[in-house]
């Protein structure tokens, strides 16, 4: 049965891919030549095409008054980079089955992708009932004793439960109330179910868009989001990808069923070459589709291009970020193997609890306070601009509070004097100001610092690493080792000249590409050559965000007594 093509992609599920249409009308019935994103590609009547992916290309916004479009509302393209902080409003539809909730809404691994939901009626289970109006957070979709099920959590007395709900469990499921703000970008790719629009309210307008506003002055209202797809297909007789968008006024028709889907380009990303086994390495692959770039390896990974790809891997990288006051700042994944030296820089400790967790057993901590404390108990120390200090231990002390004993936690340390030393107490919820006093003249390997030291660290290059062609570090007046993270990287090297290899991320780089042969002759990779990536302010976010959440926070500083 056809249908438009925009039809079928909003109610596609993406387990589904690659899905084989077949175009039946529209307004390149006769062949017309189509040009998206650079490539061209011919839609005509009987022209079949493989689906292989699709993402949210832009949205299309009209304000919204009662839930519904308003009367006088026009129409708006908003990119996705369209600035604006927005809150979600809860879509009022319920949903019939957990199947469907899997089907048409993002849930991932992080906490962008864990939905949460209540039903108006209590669901028993075999060993916890959910009551009414519960709220539910849906986690991850898996096979639990062979049943497809999602991992779910409800907090009860600040205590949180896990259970599971099956895909075959029926019921009206609501969406909860949302709280947290988002950009356009992480609604497009979170936050809008299959074949759903989506209300947001406009919750801080960001004054960084150059172009002409589309919205009307002063706007703070609601918006209805539709979205419009970017559809990645492969023609018949074409090794590169199309890109489609889906409001284009073509009639499809899906015929998988009855085609050799085999017959069709096979393109692979990098996210499915890492998922083959470890057995199926060496491989040679043609590149499809490329990243831009003329240094090392990038300019390997140009359309047409055969590499080999040795091996998949996890490696260890240090994040690390510019040390500056204004913004953006730049920032870096650092592999173990780079071979530059670095000399400290001073840290910088906004309060006496920072200072207590910054002290190490190696070395005595050395501070100077660049910010005045009046003491309110006079068995604490008053901290003057220019006071320097030696960090000693934490412990507790008596204090006298509106006339009784109090036992608080203080922060010993020694004063410098001119000739002699003084040990005074700090309290520990003192909001202060401190910076480090560097002694140590070392110069240190990155392996060295991440074993003596612990993260963050502030460093800066002292020796630049020689066997990087341009080390972007050594340009850096000051950087700060932020945290170790174990990342997926493919190793590969050039079919025609395999004498270096390099190291690609698997989930930062775009590419598609064609598997070409499994017999790949070099089996022992070459030297690894070392490369710094720079990454962009969103993905040092991501993964900052995919980070901590395996990490607990630490304790929150003590409160001064009121």
């Amino acid at each position: 049965m056809a249908s438009t093509l925009e039809k079928f992609i909003h109610s596609l599920d993406p387990r589904a891919l690659p899905r084989v249409l077949q175009i039946q009308s529209g307004i390149y019935f006769q062949g017309s030549i189509y040009e998206m994103f650079g490539n061209e590609c011919c839609l005509s009547t009987g022209e079949v095409i493989k689906i292989i992916g699709f993402k949210i290309n832009k949205l299309i916004a009209s304000i919204c008054e009662n839930n519904e479009v308003s009367r006088f509302s026009a129409k708006v393209e908003l990119p996705l980079n369209f600035p604006g902080l927005y809150k979600v409003v809860a879509d009022k539809i319920p949903y019939v089955s957990v199947e469907e909730i899997t089907r048409k809404v993002s849930i991932g691994p992080t906490r962008f992708g864990h939905p949460c939901f209540y039903s108006p009626e209590d669901i028993k289970l075999a060993n916890l009932t959910i009551k009414h109006g519960e709220q539910i957070t849906f986690n991850s979709v898996e096979e639990v004793n062979g049943t497809m099920a999602v991992n779910c959590g409800v907090v009860r007395n600040n205590q949180y439960h896990s259970f599971t709900l099956p895909l075959s469990q029926e019921g009206k499921f609501y969406e909860c109330e949302d709280d947290q703000i988002y950009t356009l970008k992480e609604i497009a790719e979170w936050k809008i179910s299959k074949c759903r629009n989506r209300i947001v309210k406009l919750s801080n307008t960001l004054h960084t868009w150059d172009c002409p506003n589309p919205l009307p002055e002063n706007f703070d209202g609601c918006l209805i989001l539709t979205p419009v797809y970017e559809v990645q297909a492969v023609m018949k007789f074409r090794k590169d990808i199309v890109h489609i968008l889906s409001d284009l006024d073509v009639e499809v028709k899906d015929i998988t069923d009855c085609y050799d889907i085999s017959s069709f380009l096979q393109p692979l990303s990098l996210e499915d070459v890492f998922e083959r086994t470890s057995k199926e390495f060496p491989m040679v692959v043609e590149i499809i589709e490329g990243p831009s770039g003329s240094q090392k390896p990038y300019n390997l990974l140009h359309t047409g291009n055969e590499i080999i790809i040795y091996k998949k891997y996890q490696a260890t990288r240090v994040l690390a970020s510019e040390i500056r006051s204004d913004s953006p700042k730049r920032h870096f994944l650092i592999p173990m193997s780079y071979k530059g030296k670095f000399k400290r820089r001073p840290r910088e400790f906004p309060t006496a609890y920072d200072l207590d967790i910054a002290r190490s057993e190696k070395e005595q901590l050395h501070v100077v306070a660049t910010k005045a404390f009046d003491s309110p108990h006079k068995e604490l120390f008053s901290v003057s601009v220019g006071d320097q200090f030696l960090v000693q231990q934490c412990q507790t002390s008596e204090v006298l509070y509106e006339g009784r004993k109090k036992v608080i936690d203080v922060l010993s340390c020694e004063q410098i004097l001119s000739d002699t030393y003084k040990k005074v107490l700090l309290p520990m919820y003192m909001e202060g100001g401190f910076v480090e006093v560097i002694h140590d003249k070392k110069q240190y390997q990155l392996s060295e610092i991440c074993k003596e030291f612990r993260l963050p660290f502030n460093v800066k290059v002292s020796v630049r690493d020689l066997s990087i062609e341009e080390d972007v570090l050594a340009a850096v007046p000051g950087l700060q080792f932020e945290e170790e993270i174990t990342d997926s990287y493919l190793l590969i090297g050039s079919t025609s000249s395999p004498v270096e290899s390099w190291e690609i991320p698997v989930y930062r780089l775009n590419m598609s590409v064609h598997l070409l042969s499994r017999d790949a002759q070099t089996v022992v990779p070459p030297a690894t050559k070392t490369t710094v990536e720079e990454i962009s302010e969103e993905q040092y976010y991501m993964m900052r965000r995919y980070e901590n959440q395996t990490l607990h926070p630490p304790p929150r500083p003590p409160k001064k007594p009121t």
